[in-house]
């Protein structure tokens, strides 16, 4: 079984303006108002579409939520079930990537 890998936030940044990385938000409709990444989809977790999820293989899938703790079950949920063959999540989440002082959306 594999296991979803973490990535920290000037990594993944490095990684999405290269074209190498997707950032999926897994937060709620009501916390994006506080903050959120340019580029991200977003896919809530509680009405989580699969489908949503681009699995062309080119790109890194990053899963982001407030702190790292949903989006690392999404994206484990997301291995187990064999709909990509790795993920990553972004340690520290958005609070993570706001602490880095890389921009918000």
């Amino acid at each position: 079984m594999t296991d979803i890998i973490e990535v920290d936030p000037m990594t993944a940044k490095q990684w999405v303006d290269a074209g190498q990385a997707q950032l999926i938000d897994v937060r709620e409709n009501h916390e994006l108002a506080s903050y959120s990444i340019t580029g991200a989809l977003h896919n809530p977790m509680s009405s989580f579409d699969i489908d949503a999820v681009p699995n062309d293989g080119n790109r890194k899938m990053i899963f982001v939520c407030a702190h790292g703790m949903r989006s690392a079950q999404v994206g484990q949920f997301l291995l187990d079930k064999e709909h990509l063959s790795e993920a990553y999540n972004l340690t520290g989440g958005v609070a993570g990537w706001a602490g880095s002082g890389l921009p918000s959306g």
